[in-house]
């Protein structure tokens, strides 16, 4: 994978495509990038290098199985022979859906799990918008399935981005709340990555450099929307964590986001938030002195907690409409996320179910416990 980073780059996704042999390209973008006008130079940048394109956008913040379909079928219609994907997560894991199906068949079911293509994939470029998801640093796709609503990992090595362009101008102009709940699981990404049981020397290099990165930067980014360099460093920051990931995989607070998202729609940043003070607090007994390399001034549970309440997001369950008889259920849905069977600290439904009590309406808590 090819790192392309700095402001203006986004017009040199023309010249990446044509570098990486693209003649007709299926430009993947959400809705709200087609708005903000972004799709619309990046298309002038392809067809300015004699791209033809086709625009993608009919997908949610939670692309699914049936819009990967329906993202199948405009790239066969387009005879698509590359994919640009340009916006955060929904967008880059959506690309790498289509691309899944298009170049393997079938549906996105399956493919759950990882190393299930069999062929060649399309050649791919992905422009994050948001520093959040690092999708872009990896070769899973998070689609939901349309019946069951469950989020699938699928994972390929060939789904992989062969470019990935970094362009801090294009993150600027995001909503407060996207850039708040995007930035925090960016972090969420770099400290569930350190201290995650299948952790590398590797991965925790890339996680603690991404923490190096977004710990100093978020609350910057979110009092100085154009600082550029706040912006640079949060989008290398998400990208790093990203590539830590795809090392090291997650852990228990992803595993309880993501029944969250599921039951009710919350955006995952939020879960994300709601949840990862209480994990790193409950992890603590494991992994309490990798926690203090990440932050050895202070409390990282608190220090997670000042970030959450800076960036305007909820503290607890109650603020998304859960109620005490819900989490019987979300615990035994999270004690199925892939996530969960890598955290530090063995993790089941009853281990959920803990932290979602915790999570409910809780009480000021001390800190991170060893």
């Amino acid at each position: 994978m090819i790192v392309v980073a700095g402001a203006g780059q986004l017009d040199a996704v023309g010249k990446a495509a044509r570098e990486l042999g693209m003649s007709r390209v299926l430009v993947v973008a959400d809705p709200g990038i087609v708005a903000a006008g972004l799709a619309a130079r990046a298309v002038v940048a392809l067809e300015a290098s004699g791209i033809v394109t086709r625009l993608f956008h009919e997908f949610g913040p939670n692309p699914d199985t049936n819009m990967v379909e329906a993202g199948r079928t405009c790239a066969a219609q387009h005879t698509a022979d590359g994919i640009v994907a340009i916006g955060g997560g929904s967008s880059l894991d959506c690309a790498k859906g289509i691309n899944f199906v298009l170049s393997n068949g079938g549906s996105m079911r399956d493919y759950r799990g990882h190393g299930k293509a069999t062929k060649p994939m399309l050649a791919s470029i992905g422009v994050p918008t948001t520093a959040g998801t690092g999708s872009e640093a990896q070769s899973f796709a998070i689609i939901s399935d349309a019946e069951t609503h469950a989020k699938m990992a699928c994972g390929d090595e060939k789904a992989m981005f062969r470019v990935v362009i970094l362009d801090p101008t294009l993150t600027v102009t995001q909503p407060r709340a996207v850039a708040a709940t995007a930035g925090y699981d960016a972090i969420s990404h770099a400290v569930e990555a350190y201290v995650t049981k299948t952790r590398t020397s590797e991965s925790q290099a890339l996680a603690l450099a991404a923490w190096r990165l977004l710990e100093p930067n978020y609350e910057r980014a979110l009092r100085r929307p154009r600082d550029l360099a706040a912006r640079e460093a949060m989008l290398t920051g998400a990208n790093r964590a990203g590539a830590a990931i795809e090392l090291s995989m997650l852990g228990a607070t992803h595993a309880c986001a993501n029944p969250l998202t599921a039951k009710y729609g919350t955006t995952h940043g939020v879960a994300i938030a709601v949840m990862l003070p209480h994990v790193v607090r409950w992890n603590a007994e494991a992994v309490g002195e990798l926690y203090r390399e990440l932050w050895p001034s202070g409390d990282l549970a608190e220090r997670l907690d000042r970030l959450a309440r800076a960036g305007g997001l909820p503290r607890t369950l109650h603020e998304l409409g859960t109620s005490r008889d819900d989490l019987d259920g979300l615990a035994a849905d999270a004690a199925t996320q892939w996530t969960g069977q890598h955290n530090p600290r063995p993790f089941d439904a009853k281990a959920a179910r803990e932290l979602y009590e915790r999570a409910l309406s809780p009480a000021e808590d001390s800190g991170v416990r060893s």
